[in-house]
């Protein structure tokens, strides 16, 4: 018999025996079953800045995990060889919720973030960690393309302590023939996080000719300024040319400066560029006095300035969770 899923705009019938979209979700005799939980392809320790966040505990490192498949296609997609495979093509290891919360304990790391792929797809996996974390005191990341339904988004959301969201494009076009997805959902999904108290960052990943103009740069940042906060975080990042974009160049870097601009005059107070070296792109200047507060070099945070969630030049609070 058909199931019909319910996790996100796709909403995949599925045929007895078949996967939907994202691959990793299976009618098994009627009943809906995720293939891939308790089964991460990739399990690493890496800085929080690397997700990014940048007001998010820095300098602290972060268990990070993944399994294969993604219900969007993005012809862009950095890890193309784990969100565009099958299960029973990819080499998995074998790591049930408890172990996974164990392990994190044992080493004394502050946080899982559930990332590479997209969290989105091991749903099961990710609610049932992320909830047995937040029970034994650890934090909760997502890294994701936001695109899922409203009910099981909330249901997720009331473990998570932050999330950094890709917003791809403001355009639904581009959505619908890089990515096979539509926007509204992860403009949904973003106002959603922000409304239960989620510590949002937001990325964009600038691709030449496709996303890069004046006019949807200032979209943008008029959007995340609008709905979610001019002290939200903005990551534009550097596109390199992989999976099936291989034609264009990567982002010029007067590109990203250019972006950088657009979006601190449309009123944001912290914006960054990431895959790309720039002191402007990635330090944290305090929004009231513009005092240094913290400095980096790609993921490595070379000082860090801000006294219980304060800048110590002016006192004025500085937006992020902080140790």
């Amino acid at each position: 018999m058909l199931v019909q899923c319910e996790l996100c705009p796709k909403a995949c019938l599925i045929e007895p025996g078949q996967s939907g979209e994202c691959r990793v979700r299976i009618n098994l005799d009627g009943i809906l079953r995720s293939v891939v939980y308790g089964h991460p392809c990739s399990i690493h320790v890496d800085p929080v800045e690397k997700k990014p966040l940048y007001h998010f505990l820095p300098g602290t490192p972060i268990v990070s995990i993944a399994t294969v498949g993604c219900n969007l296609h993005c012809r862009h997609c950095q890890n193309w060889e784990i969100s565009q495979t099958n299960p029973e093509d990819s080499r998995a290891y074998q790591l049930a919720p408890e172990t996974l919360i164990a392990e994190t304990q044992k080493r004394k790391i502050p946080s899982i973030a559930y990332t590479y792929t997209d969290p989105i797809i091991y749903y099961e996996y990710t609610l049932d960690t992320s909830r047995l974390a937040k029970e034994k005191q650890i934090r909760n990341v997502l890294v994701t393309a936001g695109y899922i339904n409203a009910p099981p988004w909330k249901k997720l959301l009331k473990f998570i302590d932050a999330a950094n969201i890709d917003l791809k494009s403001m355009s639904d076009a581009f959505y619908r023939n890089i990515c096979s997805g539509t926007l509204k959902p992860v403009l949904d999904a973003l106002v959603i996080a922000k409304s239960m108290n989620v510590w949002v960052e937001v990325t964009n990943l600038i691709i030449p000719t496709l996303n890069d103009s004046d006019a949807e740069l200032k979209s943008l940042a008029g959007w995340v300024k609008q709905n979610l906060g001019t002290e939200t975080p903005l990551h534009f990042s550097r596109f390199s040319p992989k999976h099936k974009l291989r034609n264009l160049p990567p982002t010029p870097e007067p590109t990203l400066e250019k972006a950088w601009n657009i979006a601190k005059g449309e009123g944001l107070k912290h914006v960054y560029i990431g895959n790309l070296l720039t002191a402007q792109g990635m330090n944290t200047y305090c929004e009231n006095c513009n005092a240094l507060l913290i400095a980096r070099r790609g993921y490595i945070i070379l000082r860090n300035r801000i006294n219980e969630g304060r800048c110590p030049d002016c006192n004025h609070p500085v937006a992020g969770v902080w140790q």
